[in-house]
């Protein structure tokens, strides 16, 4: 049985926006399966906003499924990340955002192959990014999921407004 759910979780808040997201936390040979920002230079993690009705869980899955191609299982949660930014996306460029997201590692096969290099319609391309590569990473934490995961959660505050 399909389920349907309900709008994302971003909602306007004053002159800004409340985000509720995931992250997949992808690991394979030492390095993490990032998206290449077309907004910047910059990678961010696989992942998006939860859908009104659904949980984490599925959001992380599903999430991972429409821009990977790929069915991936939780393993566990391994950060949970607050944070303040000024969108660069074009669609609320400039607005502060607040948002409350759930980083979860996934169980990576050893056949893992991506169903392509890109997101949709090509604009977003992944990118392998091992810890030490001199990109900037969204979030930042990903280069310690990288070296050192723990073996439990971790909680990761941040304002970058400025």
């Amino acid at each position: 049985m399909e389920t349907t759910f309900g709008p994302d979780m971003c909602v306007p808040c004053g002159d800004g926006l409340v985000n509720i997201r995931v992250g997949a936390i992808i690991i394979r040979d030492g390095k993490a399966l990032m998206v290449k920002s077309v907004f910047g230079d910059y990678c961010y993690s696989v992942g998006g906003r939860i859908k009104f009705g659904e949980t984490a869980e599925q959001a992380v899955v599903r999430e991972v499924f429409e821009e990977t191609g790929c069915t991936l299982s939780v393993d566990r949660l391994g950060y949970v990340s607050e944070v303040y930014f000024i969108n660069d996306n074009p669609k609320a460029f400039g607005k502060p955002v607040y948002e409350l997201a759930l980083y979860f590692y996934m169980r990576v096969p050893e056949d893992f192959e991506l169903a392509s290099d890109h997101i949709g319609d090509g604009v977003e391309r992944f990118q392998w990014v091992a810890a030490n590569d001199p990109i900037t990473l969204y979030p930042a934490f990903i280069r310690e999921a990288i070296k050192d995961p723990k073996p439990y959660v971790i909680f990761d505050t941040r304002d970058d407004r400025r």
